[in-house]
Parts: structure tokens; C-alpha cells; sequence
């Protein structure tokens, strides 16, 4: 685990001269075909050296859920197992690791006609209406919630028409899925201490991004138009940026800057989740200079591996 551009795929690859390892993919734009510069996705020479599960698994039209992920992680994870592998997940999705680990209540299909109804609500009053309608039902969900967060308010608010149950409290009941009883799993988490090399980091790789071709990646997509700005794969960091450029919203320059701010404030989420994840073993992929080589981290990381806790019951999985 680790935030953008901490370097997780190169120690993954490194790992595997170690280890009897398959990858997995847990980030949420390389699932989506199409979407390759812009998420960073594995080269085809890097997938041939080390080929990941997971990766360009569905379109940029149909939207995956940390549920979907669940469902094939677990899957794959099994086939690995079975082959007499390890399976080494690698990615910064945190929602993802969290419903491997922990599971998901159980909740309700999606209904289209609640969703329309909510929809339509939202197209004349505003997002931030249906969220203070949210707030009445389900203020624990609500507080985690950004008023203009329109998917997660939909859904939010769609589960407790279905059921009268708030999602808070859904989430409460038992969970269905989660692995930590059926595998012994050690947790690796990259943590940049250097917040200024970081944020270099960031910006060098979405400009090199953007000298491979990333507008004209973005651009394809758009020309497609089957596509809009909604859609969860759009919405996706850098993508969403670039996108606003084509509909006329900003310029190039101001995209590519609101694209490299959008980066950098992903990466700090995702330190903040890493910060208070529980069982994970931390490793500083930097110091006031330079980030360390990838033979430095990835001795590092074989030494936590022998220390860290193990997350789980089961030391036979």
C-alpha cells in the first residue's frame, strides 16, 4: 500500500525475485481499459516481466465498485493459492484494502427508478439539498460526506429508501467476505516522510505524463461519446482535469495545474488512511535528500516482513 507515486509497483516487481508472487491490481483506474498514461498503468514490457490481475478489466462505461473488487480479488486470490503462489496485492486504493480486509455489509442492489427519483431531485434543488436530506436520515454518513460528493450522497440515500435502515448502521451488521480469516497477510505500507519530495515526485511524473501523450489519451476518450464527466472512470484523477479542458471549462495549462494540486491532495488522503491502518508495517521511502533505490527499499521491506504482526487467524493460508 501507498500513495501515488511512492514507487509501490517497482518494489513489487523487485519483490518478485524473492518471493513465489502473483500481482494483483488495486487501484481504481486501472481497472478501465483506455485508461493507461494517466493511471500510471504498467507498461506492456513491465506487465510481460511481471503481468498483473486485475488490470484493464473493465470499460471506462461501466462503473466498478469496491464490491466488484471484492468479488474478483478474492477470486483471483484463491486461483493464486491454488497454484502454490502468494498473492501480492499493490496499489492505493484504500477503500479496496479495507473491504478485503474487513468485508462489506450487506446492502441492497441498486434500483434505478429510487436513483432516478434522487437524481431529479438533485437536478432541480441541488446536490447540497439532498445532502442536508441525508443529514436528517443518516447524520453519521452524512459527516463523512462532502455536500457536493453526489455519487456516495445518491448512494447513501438510496440505501435507506430501500431498506428504512441508514447506511451507518448497515454497516454495523456482520460483515460478508473479508479474508483476514482465511489468509495470514502482512501489510507493507510506503509512507514518504519528505512531503516536498513528494510532491516533485507528483509534478515530474504528470508532466512526463503529459509528454507520452496523456491529453490525447483523455482526448480519445472524449471522442468516443458514449462517455461524460460523470462517470466514475472521468472522474478519476488527472482524467477529470484534462476532460474539463476538452469541454472548454479551463485551459491546458490551468487543467495540467489542477490535475498536479488534485495529485497531491490524493496522496495526502491516502497517507492519512495509511496513518491509522491497523496491522501495517511502515516503511519510509524517503529521506531529506532523495528517495531511497528501490534495492534499499525492497531490503527494507523483507526485514519488516519478518517483524511485522500477522493480520489475521489463519497462519496456514
Amino acid at each position: 500500500m501507498g500513495p501515488t507515486a511512492s514507487g509501490k509497483t517497482d518494489l513489487a516487481i523487485a519483490l518478485q525475485a524473492h518471493f513465489p508472487v502473483e500481482l494483483i491490481n488495486v487501484d481504481s483506474a486501472q481497472v478501465y481499459r483506455q485508461l493507461d498514461i494517466g493511471s500510471a498503468k504498467p507498461d506492456k514490457a513491465t506487465l510481460e516481466i511481471a503481468p498483473h490481475h486485475l488490470i484493464d478489466i473493465r470499460d471506462p462505461l461501466d462503473a466498478y465498485s469496491a464490491a466488484d473488487f471484492l468479488t474478483d480479488a478474492t477470486r483471483v486470490m484463491a486461483e493464486i493459492t491454488a497454484r502454490g503462489n502468494i498473492p501480492l496485492l499493490v496499489g492505493g486504493t484504500m477503500l479496496y484494502f479495507k473491504v478485503l480486509l474487513e468485508g462489506l455489509s450487506e446492502m441492497p442492489e441498486a434500483n434505478a427508478e429510487i436513483r432516478a427519483q434522487i437524481q431529479h431531485q438533485a437536478d432541480s434543488e441541488g446536490w447540497p439539498a439532498v445532502y442536508k436530506q441525508l443529514q436528517a436520515v443518516d447524520p453519521e454518513t452524512a459527516a463523512e460526506l462532502h455536500p457536493n460528493h453526489s455519487q456516495r450522497i445518491q448512494r447513501a440515500l438510496e440505501v435507506y429508501l430501500l431498506t428504512g435502515m441508514p447506511m451507518s448502521k448497515l454497516r454495523q451488521a456482520k460483515n460478508i467476505g473479508a479474508i483476514f480469516d482465511t489468509y495470514a497477510i502482512k501489510q507493507l505500507a510506503l509512507m514518504p516522510v519528505n512531503r516536498k519530495l513528494i510532491h516533485q515526485r507528483i509534478e515530474r511524473r504528470f508532466k512526463r505524463m503529459m509528454d507520452q501523450g496523456f491529453a490525447a489519451e483523455v482526448q480519445g476518450l472524449y471522442k468516443r461519446g458514449d462517455l461524460h464527466g460523470d462517470l466514475p472512470a472521468i472522474r478519476s484523477v488527472g482524467y477529470r482535469q484534462i476532460w474539463q479542458y476538452l469541454d472548454g471549462q479551463c485551459n491546458l495549462d490551468e487543467a495540467v495545474e489542477k490535475a498536479i494540486a488534485a495529485t497531491r491532495q490524493l496522496a495526502k488522503r491516502q497517507i492519512t488512511w495509511l496513518r491509522n491502518w491497523p496491522g501495517s508495517c511502515e516503511i519510509e521511502t524517503d529521506n531529506e535528500t532523495e528517495f531511497f533505490s528501490i534495492d534499499r527499499m525492497c531490503l527494507l521491506a523483507l526485514k519488516k516482513l519478518s517483524d511485522a504482526p500477522i493480520y489475521g487467524n489463519n497462519r496456514e493460508g
